[in-house]
């Protein structure tokens, strides 16, 4: 059964976005009705940015929103949004949250709860999680340590703790990654407005935490804190006056996102996430919708990489199809994208006018950003604790690219021409 709360979400976003399927061109005349200068929406000027950032930013929305005169549907932006524009990952925060309250229902097997788990990762939950719970009854995770840890070590780097391959098999590794996917189906068995509230109390204890802070999960150290960064909070408030459509596209889960992303004024048809499957009693499965003519499926197709360019395309610009997963015309692509990580590289850089990236020190979106073949990226170190500048140099010309069938290549300009190893010079 799909998800209700998507299906209001789609039913919405397609009517009023139908237009959207023919932005205008730069080119546009001018409406008797252009606010003056004056008038225009303007970034704060309290907001510290780096070097000419705010200016490349505000002269983008100068001239892509209501101060350019276009006609024609709104322009859009589309905001990834762990650590772009909230610092820290709301997931871990939910995650977290979830194992020290005891929310994680025990499967019926392990090794069902992902099509790629190894026999590896099945044994190691079994046995760090026991079978003393009847299934679909909580597992005591905020007691039993070995059962929190080997959850989140899977999560967090697709091993089991003994260091053994968590995830086996063949997936295309620019539309999935089986430990994202897997997230949402650790919540199989719930309902969203039950996933909903474990996501408002985690959000809260993050929040309320000092900025700096850890916690402990099992014999794991993870932050402790979430911070909404103000300079994005107000960037999306500056775009949504100026005209544009703002959206959030992430890799997480839908319900977890959307209860993060009111907070900056998206609300839930504006936020683009993993959407899973309900059963018939509305309750999560391990099952997600799919994107660009990819039907239901057990995370095969997330928005993850060109997976996000493909739901962009398909939610808000209505393409429909294996066409979703390809790089549209300019009147058919966002105006402004915004990312942090390798996972938002197509889709920021599918932007026709501003490429906004956090440096967190990826290799291949930093490797976009630093060589700026169009002049339109902008390159920001993060706005709370920015990373340390990368020693030597992005390997761009030999490793820049994540390839769909895994591993690394060189990274390509549109015009076949590689780009070149660059330097790290904003951090």
């Amino acid at each position: 059964m799909r998800n209700r709360h998507v299906a209001a979400w789609t039913s919405v976003a397609a009517a009023a976005l139908m237009a959207a399927a023919s932005l205008t061109t730069p080119a546009a005349a001018a409406t008797s009705a252009r606010p003056t200068a004056a008038k225009c929406p303007q970034l704060s000027t309290k907001l510290p940015w780096y070097g000419q950032n705010r200016a490349k930013l505000q002269r983008m929305i100068d001239e892509r929103g209501i101060c350019g005169g276009h006609k024609g549907p709104r322009p859009v932006a589309a905001f990834d949004w762990d650590n772009t524009v909230a610092k820290n990952d709301v997931t871990d925060a939910t995650i977290a949250w979830s194992l020290k309250h005891d929310k994680i229902l025990r499967p019926a097997s392990w090794k069902k709860t992902s099509k790629w788990m190894t026999d590896d990762a099945d044994k190691a939950l079994t046995a760090a999680c026991g079978t003393d719970v009847p299934v679909g009854a909580p597992l005591p995770t905020s007691t039993d340590t070995d059962c929190t840890d080997e959850i989140f070590n899977i999560r967090e780097s697709g091993k089991t703790m003994s260091d053994a391959a968590a995830f086996a098999g063949e997936w295309n590794h620019r539309r999935t990654v089986p430990q994202y996917a897997w997230v949402p189906q650790l919540f199989a068995g719930h309902t969203v407005p039950e996933l909903e509230s474990y996501a408002a109390a985690a959000r809260a204890e993050a929040l309320a935490a000092p900025v700096g802070s850890t916690q402990k999960l099992g014999t794991h150290t993870i932050p402790g804190y979430v911070r909404y960064y103000d300079q994005q909070r107000d960037l999306i408030r500056t775009l949504q006056r100026a005209g544009f459509d703002v959206y959030i596209v992430s890799a997480g889960s839908e319900p977890v996102t959307e209860v993060w992303s009111r907070g900056v004024g998206i609300d839930r048809k504006h936020t683009i996430a993993i959407r899973s499957i309900l059963d018939r009693e509305g309750r999560i499965t391990t099952y997600n919708e799919g994107c660009g003519g990819v039907g239901v499926n057990q995370g095969e197709a997330i928005p993850y990489i060109d997976g996000k360019r493909c739901w962009i395309n398909q939610d808000i610009f209505h393409i429909k199809g294996k066409s979703a997963w390809e790089k549209q015309r300019w009147d058919k692509r966002i105006a402004l994208g915004g990312g942090d990580a390798d996972t938002d590289v197509t889709f920021v850089g599918d932007a026709t006018g501003a490429h906004l990236v956090l440096n967190r020190n990826k290799p291949e979106i930093m490797c976009r950003a630093y060589d700026n073949a169009d002049g339109r990226w902008v390159a920001n170190p993060m706005f709370i604790e920015p990373m340390p500048r990368k020693t030597g140099t992005y390997p761009c010309s030999t490793a820049g690219y994540n390839k769909p069938e895994g591993g690394f290549g060189p990274l390509l300009r549109d015009d076949g021409s590689v780009v070149p190893d660059q330097v790290d010079s904003i951090f």
